[in-house]
């Protein structure tokens, strides 16, 4: 069953320009490395969710939760945390459209 991983995050106030710089060069390509499909981003301009939502999907439950223990993941998103505030993830079964 595939399933998906849905990350939210703020960024920080006066990071911006070095969190894009980041995602880019750095946390999607990590994360195509870790095997994920990251799949959507979202960026919210208006009202009181998370500034960025994103979606990177996996094959199974099992291949994304060997991922999200491993040291290279941890690495990864204490690099995110550098530039965003309230970080928060969960892993639910994939299905068509935007999940949130």
């Amino acid at each position: 069953m595939a399933v998906k991983l849905l990350l939210s995050w703020d960024i920080l106030p006066g990071r911006e320009q070095d969190y894009f710089e980041f995602v880019v060069r750095d946390f999607i390509p990590g994360m195509q490395h870790l095997g994920m499909e990251p799949g959507e981003a979202w960026f919210t301009m208006y009202g009181s969710q998370p500034q960025i939502l994103v979606a990177a999907q996996m094959n199974s439950m099992d291949a994304m939760q060997n991922i999200l223990v491993s040291p290279d993941w941890d690495s990864l998103t204490k690099r995110l945390l550098d530039y965003v505030e309230n970080y928060k993830y969960k892993v639910v079964q994939a299905r068509g459209g935007f999940q949130m």
